[in-house]
This record gives C-alpha cells, sequence and structure tokens, in this order.
C-alpha cells in the first residue's frame, strides 16, 4: 500500500541526505509521533466511524482533528529535537479519517520502516554522505 507522505521522506533521503530531518531514526521517530498524534486525535473527536474528509466532507470536528494533530505531532517532534516534516501529512491521513483502523495504521507503520530500511540502505550502497548523528543542527 502507497501512502502519500512517504514520497516526501524518500525525496528527503536522496535530496538532502545530509540534513537531520533526513536520518533514519527521524523518519522512523516522526512518523510513529505522527501516527499516535492522529490516532489520538481521531478517537477523542469520535471519527473513527465517520467518513473520512474527502469522502463525507470537512466537518468541524476534522477540521479540529487536524489541526490538533499537526499541532501534537510539530511540538513533540520539536521538543525532542527530531525534525521530520512528511510526519506532518502522516498525521492529517490518519486524523482526517483517510486511515481509520488499527490495522491501517498498521500497515502504514511497517511501510514506514520498509521505505526508510531501503532509502538508508540505498544511500550506504551509493556512498551518500549521511545526516549527522545525534541532535547536531
Amino acid at each position: 500500500m502507497a501512502f502519500p507522505s512517504l514520497g516526501p521522506t524518500v525525496m528527503l533521503f536522496f535530496e538532502s541526505p545530509a540534513q537531520q530531518a533526513s536520518r533514519p531514526a527521524n523518519a522512523l521517530v516522526g512518523h510513529a509521533v505522527a501516527l499516535m498524534a492522529g490516532a489520538l486525535c481521531l478517537y477523542v473527536f469520535g471519527l473513527q466511524n465517520v467518513p473520512a474528509a474527502p469522502v463525507g466532507g470537512l466537518a468541524p470536528a476534522h477540521l479540529a482533528a487536524g489541526a490538533l494533530s499537526v499541532a501534537l505531532t510539530t511540538f513533540v517532534l520539536t521538543w525532542i529535537r527530531m525534525p521530520h516534516p512528511p510526519a506532518g501529512a502522516t498525521t492529517l491521513i490518519v486524523s482526517l479519517g483517510i486511515l481509520s483502523t488499527p490495522v491501517q495504521m498498521a500497515s502504514m507503520a511497517g511501510a514506514v520502516v520498509l521505505v526508510t530500511l531501503l532509502g538508508w540502505t540505498l544511500n550506504i550502497l551509493l556512498g551518500t554522505k549521511p545526516a549527522p548523528s545525534g541532535h547536531d543542527k
């Protein structure tokens, strides 16, 4: 299954491999935080059994869930100093109900791990300079 937020993740891996946001750990943690924040907002606003925003329309609850999920994701990733901008799309995919079941979210998590491992491996094979480790800027 393909997920829209993985495209920007792949682009970061290969177009900007030396950036902190491109580190494999940032991708894994960023999308994990995004999935959790998106799921939290989806359930807090009672949207788990409501048609997704693109199908049923952007209800006020969708708008609130989306805004809060992006804010939470941004706050956590900034606080732990592990930026990964594509995580903003992941959290919206979940909080707006596009992915709403645990199986769908687990599928996305698996896709993130696979894409990250492949991107990291290809960068090593290509001899690309990796991003600095730790919380270097």
